[in-house]
């Protein structure tokens, strides 16, 4: 429960950053390239200093990474209050914030609880986490927007540093190091799991999985409220939009993690990646509305972050857990390349032509793709070698 309050406030945050891009913009003159740029270097430090932060959960402890990186989210958050250049805000909202969330999501999080429960139950409950990631955006997503108005873009900063604050007391409930639960057969060493995690095919799979997911996920969330600007609607409707697909993936995250426990991850993980790449097509086809774009909000919500129990449970299942964070923030380096190319091309092309419609198309492309790269994930657990066994 406690680690799903880190992930609730971490991830609902960050789903808050598209609605700065308005006031922030109109204040200091900022085109949407700028922020852009921030949030894709923000998704690109978050991916990197999640293969750190899990580093540092299994050999230092998940408390005192949470800890830190909570700081530096809440720090990044009041810096970027003060940002007065691009390059500032560079530092603040994609250095800074992005090192911050690297500890106070999914890959260290899930681990922690992955491994105090049974493993017929892991799934399950890193459903329920991801789950509580979801409700957060749906809480503070339409919270941010109601700061912005009362308080201003200045006065909402404050309050959100206070939010991902709350890391830092639970950080004291959340710690512990991974240890080897029945104390019989081999172990192995940091390094030797990580080599022969990269000499398995599947794990390049998962890993370029994850990339198509980052994609979808960050793009929408920093430019799915102007684009519904650009369509004529007001900026109300992007917030509902974006609190919609995390209301929606409460459900999805939920039961993605129970079926996981029932059926093929590898098959589910396909069958979402096949539904996203229909979502698109129905707000790229229909007229645009108020009712089209929370159709396709509940929709994609649907099929969120279901992504995320079913990989971080394929990690578990096939290369153990006792270097399971660790290897969790590789593969979550894949999602967050996918991230930083997202939400740069959104920026990027949107300021050449005019319009999102050409990442719409990308992004179906991809989702098929990645339903594509699932299907020859192999499921089974490999057995740890003889040469990797720590004398």
């Amino acid at each position: 429960m406690l680690g799903t309050v880190v992930v609730l406030m971490a991830m609902g945050t960050r789903a808050t950053f598209g609605l700065f891009i308005q006031p922030m913009g109109l204040e200091h003159g900022w085109g949407r390239e700028i922020f852009s740029m921030a949030f894709a270097l923000q998704n690109l430090t978050w991916g990197f200093g999640a293969i750190g932060a899990g580093m540092m959960a299994d050999r230092l402890g998940s408390g005192r990474t949470i800890a830190l990186c909570g700081m530096l989210y809440a720090a990044g958050l009041l810096a970027s209050r003060f940002a007065m250049t691009p390059t500032q805000l560079y530092l603040s909202a994609g250095f800074l914030v992005g090192l911050g969330q690297a500890g106070t999501t999914f890959a260290v999080i899930l681990p922690v609880i992955a491994r105090t429960v049974a493993p017929s139950s892991r799934s399950t409950a890193m459903g329920i986490a991801s789950a509580g990631g979801s409700l957060g955006q749906f809480l503070v997503v339409p919270t941010g927007q109601f700061l912005i108005t009362n308080l201003e873009w200045t006065g909402a900063y404050w309050v959100l540093a206070l939010f991902v604050s709350v890391s830092l007391p639970l950080s004291w409930f959340l710690r512990g190091k991974p240890v080897q639960t029945d104390g019989s057969g081999p172990q192995q060493s940091m390094l030797s799991a990580i080599k022969q995690a990269f000499r398995h095919p599947t794990f390049h799979l998962i890993f370029w999985g994850y990339f198509v997911c980052g994609f979808h996920t960050a793009f929408i969330t920093l430019h799915l409220p102007s684009f519904v600007v650009d369509a004529g609607l007001n900026a109300g409707t992007g917030a509902v939009a974006i609190g919609l697909i995390g209301l929606f993936n409460v459900v999805g995250s939920f039961t993605a993690g129970k079926l996981g426990g029932m059926y093929s991850k590898k098959n589910l993980l396909a069958i979402i990646y096949a539904m996203r790449a229909l979502g698109i097509l129905w707000i790229l086809c229909m007229p645009m509305s108020v009712w089209v774009v929370y159709v396709f909000a509940g929709w994609m919500g649907l099929f969120w972050l279901g992504t995320v129990p079913l990989t971080q449970g394929l990690i578990g299942q096939i290369y153990g857990m006792q270097f399971a964070a660790t290897l969790s923030g590789i593969i979550f380096l894949g999602h967050q390349l996918g991230s930083f190319t997202g939400v740069w091309l959104g920026g990027r092309i949107q300021a050449i032509t005019g319009s999102y419609d050409l990442v719409w198309w990308m992004g179906i492309a991809l989702a098929l793709i990645a339903a594509v790269l699932c299907l020859p994930v192999r499921e089974k657990p490999l057995s740890v070698k003889p040469s990797a066994v720590l004398a």
